[in-house]
């Protein structure tokens, strides 16, 4: 919304106060068409529920046209602020975030909420923070990363058996679960999530993180950006390459802002 001039009404030689950013807005491809959405009312339905004694899994990937997660290494540049909203609101529907080792180490990232959205959960009666979680294997942490800092947010490091950090180089302020095998396996992962009350897990990448769970037949959903960019680079897919037969998926809902689109796919196996 633009600042008010003197047409507007404004007192001459005022200055002109910028008003509050609009709510971003998407349009509605599938189902039940419709245009000019406020972005959270269209994703108002995220309901991830326990299935099969495990917790619901989904991954949410931001990727160019022709299915590149990265650019210069790491995904940021290919999607829009609207998608970095959307992201949020993903987050805020699950109990626990999840990224690989090799993620915290190509980007300074955070799980963090924004405080509307956290706000939001502690009205639902949940905490106002998603747990957040870092998976390794037996590569040593960059503890520098803001991931470590932020104190009002749980935040565990599962790592392997043979890890530094499962012995004798403890994390800072985090808790550091140590798994039976040289990598957490994923059912051994959602398995000690499942313990902790955690009933959905939101998987941000990496790519072979995804292809782990998928692998696993560990993975219910995903919600996929396309950014409007080709590539056409030797960068990683959003999902590593997986011993598997192929997998169907259903479409659940597209939407689109402008030339980005919003997709989400149901699993076969969710």
């Amino acid at each position: 919304m633009a600042g008010m001039s003197e047409a507007d009404g404004a007192a001459p030689g005022a200055t002109a106060r910028p008003g509050p950013t609009a709510a971003p807005r998407v349009d509605r491809l599938w189902p039940d068409p419709a245009q000019g959405i406020e972005l959270d009312a269209a994703f108002a339905d995220l309901a991830p529920a326990p299935r099969d004694g495990r917790p619901w899994v989904a991954t949410n990937m931001v990727t160019s046209v022709d299915g590149r997660a990265q650019l210069a290494g790491t995904a940021e540049g290919l999607g829009s602020r609207v998608d970095r909203r959307l992201m949020q609101l993903y987050r805020a529907a699950f109990d626990a975030v999840g990224s690989g080792s090799g993620t915290l180490m190509a980007e300074d990232f955070y799980s963090r909420l924004s405080d509307d959205l956290a706000a939001r959960r502690v009205t639902t009666g949940r905490a106002a923070q998603p747990l957040a979680v870092v998976v390794a294997g037996a590569r040593p942490l960059p503890t520098e990363r803001r991931w470590f800092g932020y104190a009002e947010q749980r935040r565990v490091v599962a790592v392997g058996s043979t890890s530094p950090h499962a012995a004798d180089r403890p994390l800072p302020g985090v808790e550091t679960w140590v798994a039976p095998t040289e990598d957490p396996e994923p059912a051994w992962l959602l398995e000690r999530l499942a313990a902790e009350g955690v009933g959905s897990l939101l998987l941000e990448g990496g790519p072979t993180l995804n292809g782990a769970f998928l692998a696993a037949g560990l993975l219910d959903e995903l919600m996929w950006t396309i950014g409007p960019r080709l590539l056409a680079n030797d960068a990683l897919p959003m999902i590593v390459q997986a011993e598997i037969a192929p997998v169907e998926a259903r479409l659940v809902s597209a939407h689109r802002h402008g030339d980005e689109l919003y997709l989400r796919y149901r699993l076969a196996n969710g």
